[in-house]
């Protein structure tokens, strides 16, 4: 089950390429991976028929007993078996649908593959959180196959709409899981239904997850979501909205009910709102002009018919449910499929200007109509023995109270007459002859690879009905784990004599005929009943509504005023915490100001400072006093004997105030703002009082703490696991090397957004070299012979920006500062150091050069893309931890190689050393994407603003 699931994802994975490659005939191929699912799970039937379940557990995440477990049985067998073979079918069927050279079908192959690959985890899911995971998966896969490319408005505003509600009630599904799986002790799904506990908790988790599976079907009030995801190409309507996708909600219910269909709330939930919904989407159904539209709604009414039957809590409506799920599986998507095709070869679906279609198309018709009397549900197909069984379940009892089983079977009676009525308007609609209409020319007739899928699925129907007994093994493997309330079990069957189930079909029909046959009164009888608001209308509207409330919330907390959005934190900081802090506080019993005369020396410097920071009138004096803090603190943990930390505080501040600078040319010279003496000495208040609260928060901390550190065994694992003497740098790239791998993915990110934010061209476009069309472009060439240089590109400042001594000085220090961080590298193992430091150390150098010439001479020192050297270094880092997993290890595990080599004797190589040096490639990227942006494209910027021009004739003299 494992390897199916994966070759999903492969397959998704390569089939924008295999699309590229062979065009609309990739779909054939991508129909091999469900086909090969649904063989595999055809050869099991038997097993799982005669009692047995397939079961595979693979460990995920060991320390919160996190695993992948899948589980075979009789209802994910049904379920798997719909999933994977309408899931081939459906991919045969796109290899004709969509046109060759169609845009955007790569993307849309690989995206239903992976849908296919989702709902099958999801039924075959023996854990809460795993099918949570599962259910979101096949959400969001959803809303990009209905959005398609995203250039149709209606499209993606079905999308999101279908996005919205299915997600909101998967987030109240998560939280009823972990309720339920709480109260039971169990997260395995098997265990929980087995044995799902009692309480309120179970029952607020057991609405929860109904309100999950409601919205996932479409039930009321959350039905139309389902008719406006029509927008999206037949293939999808056809296997998500008929087939797959809102049979989750079903599966669900199902899979639930022989544990939770005795808790409070569930059947009056299940009961109600899927008989309502059958009703509803039955009469939308009877007004829809478009065939694809009637079927929406008419999926929308079986949708409530099966919830009715799967969540009932009693074998004999389990049965007839399992039977209803696959003949409703098997005639809509075919129904769906047919739509397509009629669509295709005659360009329209409305069913006002078909007319003699049957005739044309007879085929196809005899498909449609096939499909359409299983639906209505005449003899021999599948629907017909799905229905009648549902309706001899509830005549004879069905429920543990007959009052409500009478209810519910008038109510499904209803329904399927007007079910019935609204299979006579799609088959008048599609094929008939209407007076008056021209006969319908067909543009584009169908290949027979076209109609192979929808004609395999009503064959199928077909086949089912007087095969039905064939089922019967498998509905009552699962329907056994429910309670009989009929004196005697029916089994599946055509025929089982003049009973009354019979007569209520024949009622149906002829109840949906006589509708048929009064359309055109009903049609104006509707006209005049129609309401004036709809729940797709009450939707937007609540979103709107809650668009101008997040307007009017924003427009009055965000205010633009940083000082009152700071401020507002740091009261509630002080409200919150601080109280608790103030009086439950565990203070030390004795406190130590400082255990070196030096540290006093250095907090009053740190002190003076902070508070000279406030009174300087001009911003970069003020940032460089702000500077002399932070170095402050680099002392104070250089005499803690924390030479690491102080090193990269040092390097971290230096950087800080270079961007700072670097900032600080848009800004004005001075600060002219000043606020008045009141709000300064409240701020004033604020700030100390914070600051005390940290200060507290640290001592409390410390003298809180009652067990022995974890870091007290840090230096023996250190060098017995990670072969080094420096606990700092082994820590950051092996006992925590997943947090630093996240930092430096973080880091990536902000990279990113700061290049994005910056630059007002391609990215790439900043690498600015200098040649001889920089120098032409500038003026600054001339005729006499280039003499030598102390930068490469400082002849392209202008006179008056150029320093001969920073340009010797940058000459002379720029190498052995690459060579210094390259030592930092490679010693920081076992010495002060590591990526990070040296990374930084590399990263100013890049500053310096950039300083001493400019944007060009950043281009000569580094010609590479920052996204190069990003990209390169979250690869390096990232790929240690898959050699790891490659090796047998745990990932990002390191691996120690000692050897004696004849030139340099004893080696020792410790395989954490590449996840250094992916983390040094990312900060150098990181320095020099800041350089890039914030400097050499801001002086790009001013350069083609303010062109400084000089002659080349003073260039040249000086």
């Amino acid at each position: 089950m494992t390897s199916l699931l994966l070759l999903h994802l492969l397959a998704a994975v390569f089939a924008p390429a295999l699309v590229r490659w062979w065009g609309r005939q990739a779909f054939l191929a991508l129909a091999l991976v469900p086909a090969v699912g649904f063989v595999w799970v055809m050869a099991q039937w038997s097993l799982v028929a005669g009692g047995g379940d397939v079961r595979e557990t693979t460990p995920w995440v060991p320390a919160l007993d996190l695993a992948v477990a899948l589980r075979l049985d009789a209802l994910s067998l049904t379920f798997a078996t719909l999933v994977t073979g309408v899931g081939a079918l459906v991919l045969v069927y796109c290899a004709r649908y969509f046109a060759p050279g169609d845009e955007g079908i790569g993307r849309f192959a690989g995206n239903l593959t992976a849908f296919a690959g989702a709902m099958l985890g999801l039924v075959l899911a023996d854990d809460l959180l795993l099918l949570y995971v599962f259910w979101e998966l096949t959400t969001v896969f959803s809303f990009l196959l209905i959005g398609g490319a995203g250039t149709r408005v209606a499209a993606r505003r079905a999308a999101s709409q279908a996005l919205v509600l299915t997600t909101a009630g998967g987030l109240a599904m998560l939280v009823g899981l972990i309720m339920i799986g709480e109260t039971s002790g169990s997260y395995l799904l098997s265990e929980v239904v087995a044995d799902p506990g009692s309480g309120p908790l179970l029952v607020a988790g057991t609405v929860l997850v109904l309100i999950g599976a409601i919205t996932k079907s479409a039930l009321v009030p959350f039905h139309f979501w389902l008719p406006a995801a029509m927008e999206a190409p037949t293939p999808v309507s056809a296997y998500l909205h008929a087939a797959a996708m809102v049979k989750a909600g079903i599966y669900l219910v199902a899979r639930l009910a022989p544990g939770f269909a005795d808790v409070p709330g569930w059947r009056p939930l299940v009961l109600g709102l899927g008989l309502a919904t059958m009703l509803v989407g039955g009469y939308r159904a009877l007004r829809q002009n478009d065939l694809k539209l009637l079927l929406a709604f008419g999926t929308v009414s079986q949708l409530g018919f099966l919830t009715v039957l799967v969540g009932g809590g009693s074998r004999e409506l389990a049965a007839a449910g399992l039977t209803m799920t696959v003949a409703h599986a098997l005639f809509k998507s075919t129904l769906f499929l047919t739509v397509g095709v009629i669509d295709h070869a005659t360009g329209t679906r409305d069913l006002r200007r078909l007319s003699g279609l049957g005739r044309r198309l007879p085929a196809l018709a005899a498909i449609g109509g096939l499909a359409a009397a299983s639906m209505a549900g005449l003899p021999p197909l599948l629907g017909f023995v799905g229905k009648e069984a549902a309706f001899t379940a509830l005549w004879e009892g069905g429920l543990p109270n007959r009052t409500a089983a009478a209810f519910e079977l008038t109510g499904l009676v209803l329904g399927s007459v007007l079910t019935a009525a609204y299979t006579a308007r799609f088959l008048w609609g599609a094929f008939a002859r209407k007076p008056g209409v021209a006969a319908t020319e067909v543009e584009h007739p169908p290949s027979p690879l076209f109609l192979a899928a929808p004609a395999v699925l009503s064959a199928a129907g077909l086949v089912a009905g007087p095969s039905s007994p064939l089922l019967e093994p498998l509905v009552a493997r699962y329907a056994e784990d429910l309670p009989s309330i009929a004196p005697e079990a029916e089994k599946l069957g055509l025929w089982h004599g003049w009973q009354p189930a019979l007569a209520l079909s024949a009622l149906t029909l002829a109840g949906g005929l006589l509708i048929f046959a009064a359309r055109g009164p009903l049609t104006r009888l509707q006209q005049r009943l129609a309401f004036g608001a709809s729940a797709d209308e009450g939707y937007w509207n609540t979103m709107q509504g809650l668009d101008r409330l997040a307007v009017l919330v924003t427009g009055t907390t965000q205010r633009g005023s940083l000082p009152a959005y700071l401020g507002t934190i740091l009261v509630v900081v002080l409200a919150l915490p601080g109280s608790v802090l103030l009086f439950h506080a565990p203070w030390p019993g004795e406190w130590r100001a400082w255990d070196t005369p030096i540290q006093a020396l250095v907090g009053a410097v740190v002190l003076i400072a902070a508070a000279l920071a406030l009174r300087i009138p001009q911003r970069l004096s003020a940032v460089l006093v702000v500077g002399v803090t932070g170095y402050g603190l680099a002392v104070l943990f250089a005499l803690q004997g924390a030479p690491d930390l102080a090193l990269t505080q040092f390097l971290v501040e230096t950087l800080t105030l270079v961007v700072f600078v670097l900032v600080l040319r848009k800004l004005p010279k001075d600060i002219t703002e000043r606020h008045r003496p009141r709000e300064r000495a409240v701020r004033g208040v604020i700030a100390v009082a914070v600051g005390l609260l940290m200060a507290g928060v640290g001592a409390a901390a410390l003298s809180a703490r009652t067990a022995t550190p974890v870091s007290t065994d840090f230096p023996e694992q250190a060098y017995e696991f990670g072969g080094g003497e420096n606990v700092v740098n082994v820590t950051l790239v092996d006992i925590r090397a997943w947090d630093t791998l996240g930092e430096v993915s973080l880091l990536v990110v902000a990279a990113t957004g700061i290049a994005s934010l910056v630059f007002l061209r391609h990215r790439t476009g900043a690498v600015e070299r200098l040649g001889p069309d920089r120098l032409e472009q500038s003026g600054r060439r001339s005729r006499r012979a280039p003499r030598r240089r102390w930068l490469a590109a400082s002849v392209a400042l202008a006179p008056e920006r150029r320093s001969v001594v920073l340009e010797v000085v940058t000459r002379i220090l720029f190498h052995p500062i690459l060579v210094f961080s390259l030592f930092l590298l490679f010693s920081g193992h076992n010495q002060p150091g590591g990526g990070f430091a040296g990374g930084l150390v590399a990263g100013l150098a890049l500053v310096l050069r950039y300083l001493a010439g400019g944007r060009y001479e950043l281009g000569e020192a580094a010609p590479v893309d920052p996204g190069l050297l990003l990209g390169a270094g979250l690869l390096f880092a990232g790929g240690t931890g898959v050699v790891g997993l490659a090796l047998g290890g745990e990932a990002l595990q390191t691996a120690i190689l000692e050897t004696t080599l004849p030139v340099f004797g004893d080696v020792k190589l410790v395989t954490s050393l590449f996840f250094d040096v992916g983390v040094y490639l990312i900060v150098v990227g990181l320095v020099l994407d800041i350089l890039r942006s914030l400097g050499a494209e801001l002086d790009r910027q001013e350069d083609e603003h303010d062109p400084v021009d000089v002659d080349p004739e003073e260039v040249i003299a000086r």
